[in-house]
């Protein structure tokens, strides 16, 4: 009778346990990217905000020293080359002043672009899916790892400014000067992670973009490119970002465009890039 007794109570338990309730209708998007594991909750973590690259920071300090070694290459090995030849004319700076901003705009241009390029792998992790199905608009989903990609770009900014401290560049420390710095390599990592996005998103490859760093004043003046590439130089984000951060980084330069130009140039082509992105961020997932 005891065998018995047991086997039905066993039955009964297990009754109670497949008949446990079951919510009203099929969960929305959002409850699923909030309830479906830890790579989801990232995802959710993304769109509040608490992703954007700061937290991961603090606990990746070999990343930052890693980070550190391609732009002291860069003063050490270029710089040091072309300030011993003098065979680049800038304007009466020294070149390794000359080149410190655009050592600065390419570090955070390759972070910026890495960032475009990860949501291949979001991808292949479901995290796209998931996002795709919650109430955020597209737009947002873009503009929010335009945004991370600026945050993550600012650990370099120090990198660099302590690199650049330390082999004699004269820097403006200037508050306002400082202020300007963050605001324009926030907006130049926002244009090129976007336009990352966008092209990952057309050809679902994780490509990487040197001649956008190339055909720019980021290591030499426009004015000695052959014509082609001074005109390629003209219609690259870049080269009015590096303008911009040499005005504001240096205290003995000045704007080729002018300050406000350049801070225009950028917000309409990441205004541009927003837009296009939200169009082709679906793209992804298929």
């Amino acid at each position: 009778m005891d065998d018995v007794f047991i086997h039905f109570a066993g039955a009964e338990a297990g009754g109670r346990t497949a008949r446990r309730p079951r919510s009203d209708g099929p969960r929305s998007g959002w409850s699923e990217a909030r309830h479906a594991g830890d790579g989801s909750d990232r995802g959710v973590r993304g769109l509040r905000g608490e992703d954007a690259g700061g937290g991961k920071l603090r606990h990746d300090l070999t990343e930052l020293l890693t980070r550190a070694i391609q732009p002291a290459l860069w003063f050490v090995v270029l710089g040091g080359v072309f300030t011993r030849t003098h065979a680049i004319p800038t304007g009466g700076l020294p070149y390794l002043d000359f080149m410190a901003p655009g050592i600065l705009a390419q570090s955070v241009l390759f972070i910026a672009i890495f960032y475009g390029i990860a949501v291949i792998w979001e991808r292949d992790l479901g995290l796209v899916h998931k996002l795709l199905v919650s109430p955020a608009p597209r737009a947002a989903l873009v503009l929010g790892k335009a945004v991370s990609a600026g945050i993550r770009g600012l650990s370099q900014a120090v990198i660099v400014y302590g690199l650049a401290w330390l082999m004699g560049v004269r820097i403006n420390w200037h508050p306002a000067a400082l202020l300007g710095v963050v605001l324009v390599l926030l907006l130049g990592a926002a244009c090129f992670s976007t336009l990352s996005l966008i092209i990952a998103a057309l050809v679902k490859t994780r490509e990487r973009f040197m001649p956008l760093f190339f055909a720019s004043n980021a290591i030499y003046p426009v004015a000695i490119m052959p014509a082609w590439l001074r005109v390629c130089a003209q219609v690259n984000p870049l080269t009015y970002e590096v303008d911009a951060l040499r005005a504001l980084m240096l205290p003995e330069a000045t704007s080729a465009h002018g300050i406000a130009l350049d801070a225009g140039v950028l917000i309409a082509t990441l205004t541009a890039l927003v837009l296009v992105g939200a169009r082709v961020y679906p793209r992804i997932a298929t």
